[in-house]
């Protein structure tokens, strides 16, 4: 990474107290964590758009494709207030390259995924919203990570986001460095094994565009392959998906690696696909063989170190 890497997040998961309540949601997994490899811009949406700490807690209310931010007990409504803030702060982080977010689960104003509304009549609420600020971010920036702290607990979300995010980076410093015909040729090469590992369509599509790609005009090319390139890595990885790559690698040393050294792979690639080990366990062995022979086109696969090794996020089984 040529930059650092900055993910914006609840400020409430950082251990600052700016919740209704005066209390926080410190999540010891980002800050002592992923704090080592990220660099975090904190938004709180309700502080910053003029609310105090304490203050009423606030929810949906209302119609489910157009809710209203209401206070829970005096039903004052902030909707505008609320709204005027996002506008402002999405053009304010635009200029901060962010490369991720982590917003707060079940927040009226931050919360990525079904979050609750309810309706007028005090029925039961429904958990199909969206926090207006999580909304629109998720509207601004289509393609950045974006993620809940909640479902990061969850290995393979954990790893996807994270994957993501890395790669959003990568593309970003890509950009940074002048990119040209040539260029993206080269980084489209590293980045195969990955898009393969994460949506062979996408792959295909990819390597379609980057064939034809003298035809088009730069700009158009470099935002048609972002577009593609984002939405390959928001497809989650699978066993079988893995399985289907580290088979494909195998035949770059086909012809060199012995029997017995052909054959302990292959039980160790069973094995994960059986959901006997972590995927670590075999990638660690192609690893090995990547710097024994010296294969020059894996060495350059993002796919064999995709994110810092210290935070295991392929050792799950």
């Amino acid at each position: 990474m040529q930059a650092e890497i900055k993910i914006g997040v609840s400020s409430c998961l950082l251990g600052n107290p700016v919740r209704y309540d005066g209390g926080h949601k410190h999540d010891r997994y980002i800050t002592d964590t992923l704090g080592k490899y990220f660099k975090f811009v904190p938004v709180c949406p309700e502080v910053e758009c003029g609310l105090p700490v304490p203050r009423e807690a606030m929810r949906l209310v209302g119609d489910i494709e157009n809710p209203r931010l209401l206070t829970s007990r005096s039903g004052q409504d902030y909707t505008e207030q609320m709204q005027q803030f996002s506008a402002r702060k999405v053009e304010e982080l635009e200029k901060m390259n962010l490369c991720g977010f982590i917003f707060k689960k079940d927040s009226p104003s931050s919360g990525l995924f079904r979050v609750k509304v309810y309706p007028p009549s005090g029925q039961s609420s429904l958990k199909v919203g969206r926090g207006f600020f999580a909304a629109a971010m998720a509207e601004r920036f289509p393609q950045l990570p974006m993620e809940e702290e909640g479902r990061l607990h969850d290995p393979l979300i954990r790893e996807n986001f994270l994957e993501h995010v890395f790669s959003y980076r990568r593309w970003r410093d890509f950009l940074e460095d002048r990119p040209d015909y040539k260029k993206l040729i080269a980084f489209h090469t590293r980045q195969k094994l990955l898009l393969m590992a994460h949506s062979p369509p996408h792959y295909a599509i990819l390597g379609k565009l980057v064939a034809s790609g003298k035809k088009q005009p730069k700009k158009q090319l470099l935002e048609d392959y972002e577009i593609k390139y984002m939405d390959a890595l928001s497809n989650f990885s699978s066993i079988k998906k893995h399985t289907n790559v580290m088979q494909h690698i195998m035949g770059y040393f086909k012809d060199r690696i012995t029997p017995d050294e052909k054959q302990e792979l292959l039980e160790l690639i069973w094995n994960y696909r059986e959901g006997l080990v972590p995927l670590t366990v075999p990638l660690t062995l192609i690893n090995h063989y990547v710097r024994k022979y010296d294969t020059a086109y894996l060495k350059k696969q993002v796919y064999l170190s995709p994110h810092p090794a210290e935070l295991m996020l392929r050792n799950h089984v």
